[in-house]
């Protein structure tokens, strides 16, 4: 399946990307207050390279650590970042969902056939290592000074750790139980030289290991990845269901066990081939303020108050780069990684709703706030059925605040197409269902009410059986005898299109 190299760690990718005349060095002295966001921002939406940034400066002045960005920037790098070029995203997909529901086996030529699907689950179960090489430097009095997070935008609260990879564990597990580990990619705001304040969703997996840490009010360990592999980046990245663990998925993802190294300070594995490591703890009942921040959405989010992580220390390798991305009005690095993920998704989605053609998350509806489905329709009542099956499939989609359904011959993923449907086969007293007070994240100002929101469904199939009382419309379509004519004619008059 896969054209391209695994590549075990962040820098192995880079430096694929720089063989490839994909990454740019930038050596002129970039400030990390809006600066570095600015030229990576200009980049990302030309469509442009990673970019490794030698000579940052913070309020301090200069800091020694290089800094990386836009890494994901398109979507072939995305797909490189696992191994493929984009035109095999779908055959992951439809080998991921071949490895949800495995079908009986038929003999044993079926049987070898399916290898590649025993590897895999081989290589869900993480590989221990002893020692590793994001623990060459080992600092017990950290000073998160010495690396440089920017500062994204203007209104910003302060320096900002956007691409961690967060892991946590439920209380009463233990550390070598990695198949319990969340790893999730949860902001953190840096508020001092040893603190930095965790935003993560009541929804997502960290807050909820974190609810058992303080119910049995015991202080909860936690480790933050920098600087990760591509694979262990996209699976913590990924919407998962809950019962999936990021740490076996990017296993899966890569191709390769997840190699893990016990951490030197709180009792939890880590990452063995990441940049750098914070560890820490996060004591009960223990918040602050966080933002305001620039967000996916292109506004700032409103000041709420998480959890503090302590740090206890910091390890990294001897010459570590800091990754960094940040997060806007689409395009942004998580709209690029969206589009690539509803590929991926796409064999899945079809296991649950099996009457699915195509599902487009447009990345200008930040990748998931709408979606457009085109389904095989059968039976009246059928679009209705569709719209309530996709918000709860995953959690990610109980905050689609729009679902649009229309037939098979639409492209859902053109909006003239998706329009047209809506003008001719929908009508607003009839085909809209509207739901009230159901979960959305609080990022979403335009709620009534924090964390409760309706949700609007659009009925644009054509209508049938006991769906309308009246004949219904005949799609126009000119004879091919006549088009073939055409063609012909025009061709020869040198209006060939």
């Amino acid at each position: 399946m896969r054209s391209l190299p695994v590549f075990p760690d962040l820098r192995s990718f880079t430096d694929w990307c720089a063989a490839k005349g994909q990454l740019l060095r930038i050596v002129d002295p970039v400030s990390l207050q809006q600066q570095t966001t600015a030229v990576a921002d200009r980049v990302l939406r030309a469509g442009g390279p990673v970019l490794r940034f030698d000579h940052v400066t913070g309020p301090a002045g200069r800091v020694a650590m290089p800094l990386l960005a836009n890494l994901f920037g398109t979507r072939e790098r995305v797909a490189a970042g696992l191994g493929l070029t984009l035109d095999q995203i779908p055959e992951l997909g439809a080998f991921l969902a071949a490895l949800r529901t495995p079908a009986p086996v038929a003999g044993m030529r079926d049987a070898l056939s399916r290898w590649p699907h025993l590897q895999a689950a081989l290589n869900t179960r993480a590989k221990v290592v002893r020692s590793a090489e994001v623990q060459e430097v080992v600092q017990t009095a950290p000073d998160m000074g010495r690396i440089p997070v920017p500062t994204c935008w203007p209104g910003d609260a302060g320096p900002l750790i956007t691409w961690p990879v967060v892991l946590t564990r439920p209380c009463g597990s233990t550390p070598e139980d990695t198949a319990a580990y969340n790893a999730g990619v949860y902001r953190a705001q840096v508020i001092g030289p040893d603190r930095l304040i965790l935003r993560w969703l009541a929804h997502r997996g960290g807050a909820g290991h974190h609810r058992t840490w303080e119910r049995a009010g015991q202080p909860m360990p936690v480790a933050l990845a920098l600087g990760c592999d591509p694979a262990l980046l996209l699976g913590a990245a990924l919407p998962l269901p809950e019962q999936v663990s990021e740490l076996t998925f990017s296993g899966v993802l890569r191709g390769a066990r997840t190699p893990l190294v016990a951490a030197k300070t709180v009792p939890l594995m880590v990452p063995a081939n990441a940049e750098i490591i914070l560890e820490g703890w996060v004591h009960p009942g223990e918040t602050a303020p966080e933002g305001p921040f620039g967000d996916h959405t292109g506004y700032y989010n409103s000041v709420d108050r998480f959890p503090v992580l302590r740090l206890s220390a910091i390890t990294h390798r001897r010459d570590p780069v800091y990754l960094t991305t940040h997060t806007g009005r689409p395009p942004d690095e998580p709209s690029v990684i969206g589009e690539v993920f509803n590929e991926l998704a796409l064999p899945v989605f079809r296991q649950q709703i099996p009457e699915l053609r195509d599902l487009w998350l447009p990345p200008a509806a930040c990748s998931y706030r709408i979606a457009i489905l085109s389904i095989d329709k059968r039976y009246p009542g059928q679009a209705r059925r569709v719209m309530l099956a996709l918000w709860g499939m995953l959690a990610q989609f109980s905050y689609t605040k729009m679902v649009i359904v229309v037939d098979a011959d639409i492209n859902p993923r053109d909006w003239n197409d998706v329009a047209w449907a809506m003008a001719t086969r929908m009508d607003p007293s009839r085909d809209v269902t509207i739901l009230d007070r159901t979960p959305m994240d609080y990022l979403d100002f335009a709620s009534p009410e924090p964390g409760l929101a309706g949700k609007i469904g659009i009925d644009a199939t054509n209508k049938i059986g006991p769906e309308t009382t009246r004949d219904w419309g005949e799609v126009m379509a000119q004879a091919p005898e006549a088009e073939a004519f055409a063609e012909q004619l025009l061709a020869r008059l040198g209006q060939r299109r």
